[in-house]
């Protein structure tokens, strides 16, 4: 097995998956899940039995418990029942004996093969103590406590199922490095509650593990690992992939880390949030100390009872900040239209801007002139900051917790303005919609000189090694403010789309922005159209030319040529369709809008049933609710329906059973829509080029798309003199609303 050194520069890139050995304290043997044929075996295997490992390697389980009193026919039986089920969880750990010993044997299938780990059995008196434990974790988890209060309480219990000297639990920070925040220790050990470890001491491949694997545990630090040895001709660049393995041996580098605090056990528990890291509970011991299985899965059940408690607890704060966004939103749309105008709106009235957020100051930047809300920076720096943002940012939305780290300049007004969300109203114009947090200046106390990770070997070469001190070394933090939300982007998302609408109808023809955006139309509109046009017939050539290969010479061509064929014809077709999403687009720009009564619940029933259809074969229910009618172009609105709704079936393909709910609302001045969906939703911090013509979100880039229908249906709901928003969340849903005018006899734009 290949050695991987571990340097400055390839650290988190160290293969901790396929290290090649495993704690001594058990055993691990690998088979092919079809013959049960050895490949992979531990090299202290013949403790356990009795023979040497060259003897087993290649060979059926038979010969590798021959030399054991455990009948193979029982191992076998075991294995068959977990291949049948599709699942080990039913077996796991199975308590079996092996010449007089008792060992628990637990199993996992990984990348092809089967991993069967033995290891000591734990005292059976544990048992009904993590029992009684786990029932008390329950009780308080339910109950109303507060967040501190309840990471301490479970860090006492874990430590009485592990019984452990140190627990701690561990948070991690955007930047991951992390803060004890909890801690239950032994009355003569220093506490390191509220020290901050950096990012470097858990790397980002060992974070990946974290969350597959819920427990680790390291029981010996000084102990030799156990090398995994492979049957002869295994190939030396496929070692074993030990990603689910309980007995996987440490870094070395990890190893030395422990080495250096002086601990002699470590047992890591993963606590999620959303299905990422959000914490570690991390446990030291100054001794050896194994954890049977039936602890480790109770310190696991306890940990997810918690993760359980922190998105319950996070979701309600979260739906409470909601709930007051949402409310000031409606206010301040209300007070736009109330008004029409934009500066009495949104900073003359009862509700402000400023309180759309969190933020302590905003200002809204609007025909040249500044008009402040709370805490704020002086006028010129306002003024330098939005000719940067013109200078130096595309996208419609800028979000930052770090504003000095990308525009130096703004260290200057730190105190008010570390942190900066701003939404483009006109680039051209250098109007902005900009809301401000302050430094949040704090004393952080690291375990040692985050600074200095390295140390240099007498050669003179750079490697990452653990601080061999972990004396407190404090330091303050500038330059930052509270993070941004995602209900605060939200706010500010349909913020932006409330007063573009006001802008709009206001200033139209006349608005610098607005003239060179419909010559930027207008050019782009004769460019796709002539451009379109001219590609569609050698496009059909070219299709018409292969059918004609494929029919005249079909029995003449290998199966491999037949293949490309069909590729080049599938290849036409998408093309074809790229060419058709890009004519439309171009032609809502050209098309005068033909408005007539539309019965919404004929033409969205129609468009959910061609979806069905489409989708025929996975689990997907589209409900129509309440379908109010419209007065628009019934093509255009067929279209713009059709692409949502689409959409929103096409991302919950990922879901075992698709959701996707359509509902109407007629309030006294809009009808607004809301598609919303279960699917794989998305970071509302990075949408800002959501409708932008070509772009597609980092996560969708796994389904077929053209980046053409969300700019279509912008173009059609501007055109109508509406407006289009949205809210998501990675993994949780989307949805999306528009909303057309009652009156749109004066917002048409043709």
């Amino acid at each position: 097995m290949t050695h991987f050194n571990v340097d400055l520069t390839n650290c988190e890139q160290e293969p901790i998956h396929i290290l090649g050995h495993i704690q001594s304290h058990g055993y691990l043997v690998a088979l092919r899940p079809d013959t049960y044929l050895v490949v992979h075996a531990s090299a202290n295997l013949p403790d356990l039995i009795n023979q040497p490992v060259a003897d087993v390697l290649g060979q059926s389980i038979e010969v590798l418990l021959a030399q054991t009193d455990l009948p193979a026919s029982t191992l076998v039986e075991l294995l068959n029942v977990g291949q049948r089920n599709h699942s080990w969880d039913t077996i796991n750990p199975q308590a079996l004996r092996i010449n007089g010993h008792p060992w628990n044997l637990i199993v996992h299938e990984y990348n092809g093969l089967l991993l069967l780990e033995w290891e000591p059995v734990q005292e059976p008196e544990l048992v009904s103590l993590n029992q009684r434990l786990i029932a008390e974790a329950l009780t308080e988890m339910q109950s109303s406590r507060q967040l501190v209060e309840l990471l301490q309480n479970t860090a006492r219990r874990v430590k009485t199922i592990i019984g452990f000297d140190r627990v701690m639990v561990y948070r991690f920070a955007d930047d991951w490095h992390g803060q004890v925040i909890a801690e239950e220790k032994e009355p003569h050990l220093e506490p390191f509650l509220g020290l901050h470890y950096p990012a470097s001491d858990i790397p980002r491949q060992a974070r990946e593990l974290y969350k597959i694997n819920l427990v680790r545990l390291i029981a010996d630090v000084g102990s030799t690992p156990a090398p995994i040895l492979s049957q002869p001709g295994w190939p030396d660049d496929q070692p074993l992939d030990l990603t689910q393995s309980s007995l996987r041996a440490v870094s070395p580098v990890h190893i030395e880390y422990l080495k250096n605090m002086g601990v002699q056990a470590s047992m890591s528990i993963s606590l999620l949030y959303r299905g990422e890291l959000w914490g570690l509970m991390s446990c030291h011991h100054y001794s050896p100390r194994f954890v049977g299985y039936g602890a480790r899965q109770s310190a696991r059940f306890v940990s997810q009872l918690l993760s359980a408690a922190l998105e319950f607890r996070k979701d309600e704060e979260d739906q409470a900040q909601l709930l007051l966004s949402r409310e000031n939103g409606k206010k301040l749309h209300e007070q736009l239209l109330l008004d029409g105008d934009i500066v009495q709106a949104l900073t003359r009235r009862s509700v402000t801007a400023l309180d759309l957020t969190r933020a302590t100051g905003a200002v809204l930047l609007f025909n040249n002139k500044q008009y402040p809300l709370g805490q704020t920076p002086g006028e010129a720096a306002i003024q330098g900051l939005a000719d940067w943002l013109r200078t130096n940012t595309t996208d419609s939305i800028i979000e930052t917790s770090q504003l000095p780290r990308l525009y130096p300049a703004a260290e200057a007004f730190r105190e008010t303005g570390a942190g900066i969300l701003a939404v483009v109203l006109s680039r051209e114009l250098n109007e902005y919609l900009i809301w401000f947090k302050p430094e949040q200046v704090q004393q952080v106390t690291w375990a040692g000189n985050p600074e200095k990770p390295v140390t240099v070997s007498d050669n003179g070469q750079a490697r990452i090694s653990p601080r061999k001190s972990f004396e407190a070394w404090t330091e303050l933090v500038h330059n930052t403010s509270e993070s941004w939300t995602e209900t605060e982007v939200s706010a500010a998302v349909k913020l932006r789309e409330d007063v573009l609408q006001v802008v709009t109808r206001q200033a139209n023809e006349i608005r610098l922005l607005n003239q060179r955006l419909q010559a930027a139309y207008e050019e782009l509109d004769a460019f796709s159209y002539t451009v379109s046009h001219d590609l569609r017939t050698p496009l059909s050539s070219i299709r018409c030319y292969a059918e004609i290969l494929q029919e005249e010479h079909g029995a003449e061509l290998n199966p491999d040529a037949q293949v490309l064929f069909q590729k080049i014809v599938d290849s036409t077709d998408r093309m074809r369709a790229l060419i058709r999403h890009i004519l439309f687009y171009s032609r809502m720009g050209r098309t005068e809008i033909n408005a007539q009564p539309i019965d919404m619940e004929q033409l969205l029933q129609t468009i959910r049933e061609e979806i069905l259809i489409t989708e025929k074969d996975r689990v997907l229910t589209l409900d129509i609710d309440a379908a109010p009618a419209l007065h628009a172009d019934p093509v255009m609105v067929r279209q713009l329906f059709t692409n949502l709704m689409a959409n929103a079936a096409k991302y919950t393909r990922s879901a075992s059973e698709g959701k996707v709910v359509v509902t109407g609302q007629q309030t006294a001045d809009d009808v607004i829509y809301s598609v919303t969906d279960n699917g794989i939703g998305f970071d509302m911090k990075g949408a800002g080029k959501m409708f932008d013509l070509f772009k597609r979100l980092e996560n969708a880039r796994s389904f077929k798309g053209t980046g053409v229908g969300l700019a279509i249906v912008k173009r059609i709901i501007n055109r109508h003199g509406g407006k289009i928003w949205y809210h998501s969340e990675p993994n949780r849903g989307a949805a999306f609303f528009v909303s057309f005018p009652i009156d749109q006899a004066s917002v048409y734009h043709d």
